[in-house]
């Protein structure tokens, strides 16, 4: 069979461009990678490569012809190619960064061709955010798709074990705490606060229930096929569901991301938990220890500390939540341990023995020194995540694997076999839940033959504590390192009215812009509802806003949105209200 080569996305608001020349002529053999076509916009100039060896067919268009995006160029018979040519540079998107993946290693001539006739469009393997949203936007475009997932419901680790449940038990540990600790200061008085922890994980239960159902009406709704079992990518074109062979133009990979163990911490889910057994303690730690001090750390101890466990996080930096503006960081650390967090900054946990009346602990300074020792009740493994990539018959299907075991991809989610894409935690860039969608979303787009597009450095992160951490964008590390000259705006809670009104007056906006453009390069946020007021932000780095802009745009009074304005006044010095 042959391949169509189509005009490429050639960058956002870009929907056609100009064939400059041929590069390859019809009946040439060639490789993967092998320039073939170059095409020019006004913003970029562009190279057509092939997408694997065999040999070209007839040109579709002609030199100085205007095509649009998923236009034909020419056809591919697959076979053997010539001698290898220089593979051509990926293009660069036009106003947008470039997705934080690497680059695609040449693609191997598939063993078996894919069928001429198939099953599917499009098959999805992995019903979780990116996953489940890619097969409903694919079939929105006129594909016949199915999705494959293991699980008995949809909407994988986040929706199951994840972010909904953890998010249910942190309004649900809030309110508790509220109830028990601050409501007396508003003139609310109750006179005793129990504590039915079992029905507070029924009513965290329920929340994710609907949620997975309600992804199962839209497969329904939206004539998605479940196909319940394991998938195991066979080639181009060819998976099996627990053994049966299934077809499809196009494979989509989004198998998510597992727990990353610690050599000498066994987890059992019982006593040592990964965050899936940290959802389902059927009692209140007395000692919580939790090692890792990212955001389901720290989450999740926040969740255990209200409720009445002593919590002691062990991060083997210096500092907690990595990656994140420093300032915050250290604002964040004060916080917390103000609420009562314990913290063991720069130390590692080497080993962890179970016992009958709990866990013992052997800690040391990362940078080496004395051991002590720990017990705790249960202790919670939350060091961050890996790609699941194992046990899908990637790597005996020629899909390439990076060191870290992430699919490695192109700019176009292609993976190293042709017709095989991948999105979401299983390859490179942050390993969050709404990133994984905007993947699914561009992937559908561009199998279609339109512009999916999906702006790298527009991607919020938000960590659920009290109070919340919001980011978006360049830290000011990053800049300084990047040698970017740049302007601070600043407004802390306390000069929130609203802040006062609700009793939430911890933390502060923090606005990073340009020094010359006074574009708006990185947004943080630590404070109350942070996870709500970063989007406005992130709209304003999607759109190449300016800190003017923000600040000449009317808020509503009395809100926390101010705070976000006031900040980009202070970007030059003229806050109003402080």
């Amino acid at each position: 069979m042959t391949i169509d080569i189509k005009v490429p996305t050639l960058g956002e608001s870009v929907t056609t461009a100009t064939v400059a020349k041929w590069l390859k002529q019809p009946g040439d053999a060639v490789n993967a990678d092998d320039p073939i076509a170059e095409l020019e916009t006004d913003k970029v100039s562009v190279e057509v490569p092939a997408p694997q060896a065999g040999v070209l067919g007839a040109h579709a268009v002609n030199e100085g012809d205007e095509v649009e995006v998923g236009t034909v160029l020419t056809t591919l018979t697959p076979g053997a190619g010539g001698a290898k040519a220089a593979p051509a540079p990926a293009a660069k998107p036009a106003q947008a960064a470039a997705p934080a993946t690497p680059a695609p290693a040449a693609a191997p001539t598939p063993a078996v061709e894919a069928p001429s006739e198939t099953d599917y469009d499009v098959i999805v393997i992995g019903a979780g955010p990116g996953g489940y949203v890619c097969a409903i936007r694919a079939a929105q475009l006129g594909f016949r798709v199915a999705c494959v997932e293991k699980r008995a419901t949809l909407g994988g680790t986040c929706l199951n074990v994840g972010c909904i449940p953890s998010k249910a038990l942190l309004q649900q540990s809030e309110n508790f705490h509220a109830a028990k600790d601050e409501y007396g200061e508003m003139g609310i008085i109750i006179d005793s606060v129990k504590l039915d922890l079992a029905k507070m994980m029924a009513r965290k239960q329920s929340v994710v229930d609907a949620n997975v159902k309600g992804v199962e009406f839209l497969f329904k709704k939206n004539k998605v096929t479940w196909l319940k079992g394991t998938g195991k990518v066979e080639g181009t074109g060819r998976i099996t569901v627990d053994g049966k062979p299934v077809t499809a133009k196009h494979i989509v990979i989004a198998s998510g991301s597992d727990s990353a163990g610690l050599p000498g911490v066994d987890v059992d889910e019982k006593q040592i938990v990964t965050s899936t057994g940290a959802l389902e303690l059927s009692s209140v730690p007395k000692k919580l220890v939790v090692i890792g001090g990212g955001v389901i750390g720290l989450e999740l101890g926040s969740v255990w500390h209200r409720l009445g466990a002593d919590v002691t996080v062990i991060e083997y930096l210096d500092r907690l939540v990595p990656g994140t503006d420093n300032e915050v960081a250290k604002t964040f650390q004060r916080i917390l341990t103000k609420q009562g967090l314990k913290m063991k900054l720069g130390h590692k946990v080497t080993k962890a023995e179970k016992g009958p009346k709990g866990v013992t602990l052997s800690v040391e300074p990362a940078k080496g020194g004395a051991a002590e020792t720990l017990e705790a009740d249960v202790v919670l493994l939350a060091i961050g995540r890996t790609a699941a990539s194992k046990g899908f018959g990637l790597e005996e299907a020629g899909i390439e694997l990076d060191k870290r075991g992430r699919i490695v991809t192109d700019a176009h989610y292609a993976t190293s076999v042709p017709g095989i894409y991948a999105i979401g935690d299983v390859i490179a860039g942050p390993m969050l839940a709404h990133k994984a969608e905007e993947e699914g979303v561009a992937i559908a787009e561009l199998l279609a033959g339109q512009a999916g597009h999906v702006n790298y450095g527009a991607i919020p992160a938000v960590v659920y504590t009290w109070p919340e951490v919001a980011t978006v964008g360049k830290t000011e590390e990053n800049l300084k390192e990047e040698g970017v000259a740049y302007k601070v705006g600043k407004f802390p809670f306390t000069a929130n009215g609203r802040a006062r009104a609700i009793g939430m007056t911890d933390g502060f906006v923090k606005v990073l812009a340009d020094s010359t453009t006074d574009q708006v390069l990185g947004v943080h946020i630590i404070g109350p509802m942070a996870g709500e007021l970063i989007a406005e932000c992130t709209m304003a780095i999607e759109f190449g806003a300016s800190s003017e802009d923000i600040a000449r745009t009317c808020h509503a009074h009395p809100t926390l949105s101010e705070a976000v304005k006031e900040a980009a006044l202070d970007v030059d010095k003229r806050a109003i209200h402080i």
